[in-house]
């Protein structure tokens, strides 16, 4: 067959596309005839071709009772048929019946038209098939399907076979009204519909209006010509409403538009799901084709019962979907209500809900702070959505598959957002989660072009059928994949649950307030403690380093390394952590900011322990503060040593020894400070356990039990062999002749950092920004990079990524300490903790640096 046979898939029964009710043709198609009868059973109305069944013309029919048309048997089986009849648009069939006394016997369906009782009879096919019998054949064979792509294939040759049509099609509607050829089953040699697509007016609304009524039609020849129903119209001037009629004829438009694709006949099955026409099962043949009563009625039982199943299906499906993504929210809302501040994190956001709500991108609006991660539009951008949105839909739910369509300027930067999904956070206008979808650019394969041509006909301006169907294809861009009805409920589940938490926390705003406002004054106190502490000693610092230093430059390294030792173990006391962390690091850090390279003074002894984050910030004041008093007045002060052994024993607790020797004689305090309030007080109060100490005059002994709870694992590896490596010395020249990229957004920090790289021997060019370091990388060739991640309101990402796909090995610096979260895709890359010395760099840099 060739391309200009293609057309719309179902017939559309319409005399003008634009007037209602389109069901009013009064004409019938010449397989059958019509009788109309009034609630007294007198005949209102008949087709004009009833003669050539049953010899009687509607002259000898019109105004006389039933009775005198047709035999009482018949008469008696009917009543009993309509009788069953429920709803508005039932209809009642029965086989084989002899409407008069020794006449032919005609296959007939009985339904309701407003006060009449219509009946259509055609003369009957003597088909013994049972039909419950065959579609449960079928539907049997239907449910061994897997996979929804299978199912509807199957469906379709399931009707092919049953109707014996050369090509059968299921056919979708989407959300906008146009549909597309998702399954198709033909008799060979015959080209493919398969992926075509049809324009909405094709199958207009009121036509789809009609296709949820009368689910089942056919038109048996195109070229048959259509029987009037007389009279047209009743004494009050109105014509019967034939929309349930079998045999109700075409109008001229449809069959002008058949003829122009060369279709003999066509069939059409309504597929319904959730009240909704989901799309149609449509029947073309290249010549007449009526198939029998019994073979209809059973197509049409199939449809209704394939319409059933994959309504399951689709649920089935949805249900699987939301269970799953259900769970992913509850792991998200269990998050968010012990820390609100993964509200911020728009990575950790993107992951969470990815897994729920597949998307390109995420952003995060949250009283006036914006976060992106993944392809998102910029922060301006981002902003002008939100302000759009607080005009839409600012309290619900917000979609949409073309935002440039409701936003004009998002055309400019549809390749990355050109769907969006909006959650709101809050119940003003303010707050949101806006999952972003990039462009899908597609080519849409048109069965002929869209734009239909308008006519003037007899009827006023009316949609001319179109005259050749030659795929057209067309390039769609600026949508996205629209957000699926359950994509959406998992959101609308998403937005209540988190709002419920958004309200707790703030519910508990005034009761943390008030907790606050009781601990400031010991707050305060301690605060003035502990910087008089930190400035004793920084001075203890400057005084040892300059006494033992040989030289300027000697004081200078020294003092800078004690500093940075001491800056890392602040950060291990104060900073939060929310994931185990290793008591032999907290330990190694706490004694390298006394002991430099005397550390070996500490002896550490104890499997590789992972402490809960709690616990770790507990243990971190505990060793300070013992290894402060070790420093100030125990084994440390002189020539001693410091013995840390712990184990677990077997109930999963960790018992920790600290044993001073070597040291002057110890002499029990005679005040309790607040250091020793916290070694005694701090593990029995915050963690559940056991703490002692013993001044003895050979050295302090300490004794501490941390319950099994606050033990996260304990690993294989040892710490005695990470005691003993050391850092592999680096070169003074290890970066001569290479050019490095240094970024940073702090003066000062800039300044030392080039410092520390030219005497390596490097070459250094400097930038500040993500704009500045792209100038410079257009403008010097790189060998190495030193990105300062948090750059202001911006990260050195952009640079990163570029350095990456140009070949350039970089690392990353930070102050946020092990709190940064750096991107999967650079999980790899070394980080390098601030502040931090030459030596540092060197190190970090030697293995991209190829030393």
């Amino acid at each position: 067959m060739a391309k200009s046979d293609m057309a719309p898939p179902a017939a559309v029964d319409l005399t003008n596309c634009d007037r209602e009710p389109i069901h009013v043709l009064g004409t019938v198609q010449p397989f059958g005839f019509l009788i109309a009868l009034t609630a007294d059973w007198l005949v209102s109305r008949v087709s004009a071709n009833a003669a050539d069944f049953i010899g009687l013309s509607p002259e000898e029919m019109l105004g006389k009772p039933v009775s005198a048309v047709l035999s009482a048997d018949a008469i008696h089986t009917l009543r009993n048929r309509i009788t069953l009849l429920r709803g508005p648009d039932a209809v009642e069939r029965v086989f084989s019946l002899a409407l008069m006394d020794g006449g032919p016997a005609f296959d007939v369906a009985v339904h309701f038209s407003g006060q009449l009782v219509v009946i259509e009879a055609e003369p009957a096919s003597h088909d013994e098939m049972e039909a419950s019998s065959t579609v449960r054949s079928m539907v049997a064979r239907l449910g061994q399907v897997e996979g929804m792509a299978a199912f509807l294939r199957d469906g379709a040759r399931q009707v092919r076979a049953l109707t014996g049509f050369d090509r059968v099609m299921v056919y979708r509607f989407s959300g906008s009204g146009d549909g597309e050829v998702v399954a198709e089953a033909l008799r060979p040699g015959i080209e493919s519909f398969f992926g075509l697509h049809y324009p909405a007016s094709d199958i207009p609304v009121q036509a789809r209006a009609l296709y949820l009524r009368n689910i089942f039609r056919v038109i048996a020849d195109v070229n048959a010509l259509p029987v009037p129903v007389v009279p047209q119209l009743d004494p009050a001037g109105v014509a019967l409403d034939m929309s349930l009629c079998l045999t109700r004829a075409v109008s001229p438009i449809h069959i002008e538009y058949l003829r122009n694709m060369g279709v003999g006949a066509s069939l059409s099955i309504s597929i319904i799901v959730e009240g909704k026409l989901w799309g149609l099962f449509a029947c073309h043949h290249y010549g007449p084709r009526l198939p029998t009563f019994a073979q209809r009625s059973a197509a049409e039982l199939f449809g209704q019962i394939f319409s059933m199943m994959l309504e399951s299906r689709e649920r089935a499906e949805t249900a699987d979907y939301e269970g799953k993504s259900r769970q992913v929210a509850d792991r998200l809302l269990s998050a968010v209500a012990q820390d609100n501040e993964l509200l911020h994190n728009a990575a950790w956001l993107g992951d969470i809900i990815f897994d729920t709500i597949p998307a390109d991108g995420v952003g995060v609006y949250i009283d006036g702070r914006m976060v992106l991660s993944g392809l998102t539009p910029d922060e301006p951008a981002f902003a002008a959505i939100v302000n759009m949105m607080n005009r839409v839909a600012a309290s619900q739910v917000y979609t949409t598959d073309s935002l440039g369509s409701v936003l004009p300027e998002a055309a400019a930067y549809a390749d990355r957002a050109a769907g969006v999904l909006a959650i709101p956070l809050s119940r003003r206008p303010r707050d949101y989660v806006v999952l972003f979808r990039a462009e899908q650019l597609r080519s849409v394969r048109w069965a002929g072009q869209q734009d239909k041509h308008v006519e003037e006909g007899p009827d006023g301006p009316r949609l001319s059928p179109r005259k050749s169907f030659e795929a057209w294809s067309q390039l769609v861009q600026g949508r996205a994949l629209p957000f699926t009805p359950a994509e959406l409920r998992v959101a609308e589940t998403l937005r209540t649950a988190l709002l419920e938490v958004i309200l707790r926390l703030s519910d508990s705003v005034d009761a943390e307030r008030q907790r606050a406002h009781e601990k400031q004054e010991l707050l305060i106190a301690e605060l003035n403690h502990r910087v008089r502490n930190i400035l004793s000693l920084i001075r203890g610092l400057l005084s040892q380093t300059r006494d033992s230093a040989r030289s300027v430059d000697d004081f200078i390294g020294t003092l800078e390394s004690r500093v940075h030792a001491l800056a890392r173990a602040h950060d291990q006391i104060t900073a939060d952590r929310w994931s185990p962390a290793r008591l032999y690091d907290l330990i190694e850090v706490e004694a390298g900011a006394y002991l430099g390279e005397k550390s070996d003074r500490v002896r550490l002894s104890g499997p590789n322990v992972l402490l809960t984050p709690g616990c770790f910030t507990v243990m971190a004041l505990v060793i300070h503060e013992m290894l402060t008093n070790a420093a100030k007045y125990g084994a440390l002060s002189d020539s001693g040593v410091v013995a840390i052994d712990w184990r677990v024993d077997e109930d999963g607790s960790l018992l920790l020894d600290w044993t001073e020797s070597g040291g002057p004689a110890v002499v029990a305090p005679t005040r309790r400070g607040f250091g020793s309030t916290v070694i005694e007080r701090s593990i029995p109060y915050d963690l559940g356990g056991n703490a002692e100490i013993h001044y003895r005059l050979a050295g302090i002994e300490a004794h501490f039990c941390i319950p099994s709870a606050h033990v996260v694992a304990v690993l294989p590896d040892s710490v005695a062999a990470e005691r003993t490596r050391s850092p592999a010395p680096v070169a003074a020249g290890l970066l001569n002749g290479r050019t490095v990229l240094l970024v940073e957004d702090n003066m000062i920090i800039a300044m030392d950092g080039e410092d520390a790289l030219r005497d390596l021997g490097a070459e250094v060019s400097t930038a500040a920004s993500v704009g500045r370091a792209r100038e410079a990388l257009a403008l010097t060739p790189v060998d190495l990079a030193v990105l300062d991640f948090n750059l202001g309101a911006e990260t050195s990402l952009p640079i990163a990524d570029l350095l990456a796909e140009r070949g350039i090995p970089f690392i990353f610096a930070t102050g946020y300490g092990d709190g940064l979260d750096l991107p999967a895709r650079f999980a790899h890359v070394t980080l390098v903790k601030k502040p931090y010395s030459g030596t540092t760099l060197a190190q970090a840099l030697a293995p991209v640096a190829g030393a």
